[in-house]
Order: C-alpha cells, then structure tokens, then sequence
C-alpha cells in the first residue's frame, strides 16, 4: 500500500479538519525535532486522539514526510507563482524568495519553524529521506532562479551558479538572524537584505 493510498482517510474529511492536524503537526514537529516529537504530541496540539492520528497516517515518519512535502508544495507553488509575474532579473528574483519567507513568517509562522526546522534533522530514520527530498527540491529551485534569472546583464566574467550558492549562503544567514532576533524583527531584517542584494547587483552587473 502507497503512503498516499493510506492516507486516503485524511483526505476525506473536512479541510478545515486537515488543515488543524497539519498545522499541529508542523508546531510539534517544529518546536521538539523528529525524535522528541510524539504521535501523542502532535494529537494533544490538534485536540483529537493518538488513535486518530494513527489512523489518518499509519506512523509519525508517513506524517513528517507528508508535513515536508506539503510544506514545500505550497512554498514551491508560491515561488512559481510570483517569479512567473516578475521580468528576468537575477536579483529581483532574490527579492521575490525574500519577500515569499517575510509574508509566510507573518502568515503562518508554523510552516517557517517547520521548515527551518528540517535543516537541523539529523534523526537517521529520517534523514536518508530528507536528503533525498532536498536535493530534488534545489534542483527545482536552481533552475526556476536561473530561468529567470537574465544572465545576460551579469559581468561575463561571473559566474551564475556560484553567485547563486553565494546568496543561498546569505539566505541561510538572513533566516539564522531572524530566529536569533525573533520574529518581530523581520522587516527590519528584509529591509537590510534589500540593501545587500543593491550592493550586489551594483557589483555584479555589467
């Protein structure tokens, strides 16, 4: 039986229902890591039972893989969404992804812990998976950036991809920042960021 065909039942209720398991799991999950996090946890947080849970997803692993590809599924759809509306421009690309994490932070600040969340798991029932799903979700994320990214307006002696490893190294720095600021300091922080990406594109464009 495939994950998804035992999920079927968590399919079929209420979305309003699935969306309160989902965001229940993304809390637990997000605050304890996968080890500590129990089926129990995450069924207090959704104020139903353990047996429900089990029943709608067989274990806690099927439920933190399905949390991750939700996750992501609608960071993806959102990314597509607002790069496909933008010119081809490398940095106003990066202005887009930081803007997308500013608003989810604001908006649904339990899918942003999840996430970042995810970076730091090293539980070995998990990881194997994790790495498996980050790689292919990078190489989505490569190519749609540098789709549309405009090369063409960068110095011909640059180049794209390590510019590109260089802001995700500076994305990673912008979200260590802001846990360690808190969350009330997001605007402040997307403000300074849209700064460093001016110096950039100043340095880096022809």
């Amino acid at each position: 039986m495939s994950k998804h065909s035992a999920m079927d039942n968590f399919f079929k209720i209420r979305a309003e229902k699935q969306a309160h398991i989902i965001n229940a799991g993304l809390t637990v999950f997000g605050k304890q890591g996968y080890r500590k996090a129990s089926m129990a946890d995450i069924a207090k947080e959704a104020d139903t039972t353990k047996g429900m849970i089990t029943y709608y997803f067989g274990s806690k692993k099927t439920l933190y893989l399905y949390l991750i590809e939700n996750t992501q599924e609608i960071f993806n759809h959102e990314v597509k969404r607002r790069i496909g509306s933008q010119p081809n421009d490398f940095f106003k690309t990066f202005r887009v992804l930081i803007s997308i994490q500013s608003d989810t932070v604001k908006e649904h600040p339990a899918y942003f812990v999840f996430a970042n969340s995810i970076y730091y798991e090293n539980d070995p029932e998990v990881l194997e998976d994790i790495r498996q799903i980050a790689t292919n979700n990078q190489a989505f994320f490569d190519q749609l950036v540098l789709n549309n990214a405009g090369l063409s307006k960068l110095d011909p002696d640059i180049d794209p991809q390590v510019l590109l490893k260089l802001l995700s190294w500076a994305n990673d720095g912008f979200v260590t920042e802001l846990y360690d600021k808190g969350f009330e300091h997001i605007d402040a922080l997307v403000a300074d960021c849209y700064k460093a990406l001016d110096m950039l594109e100043q340095a880096f464009y022809k």
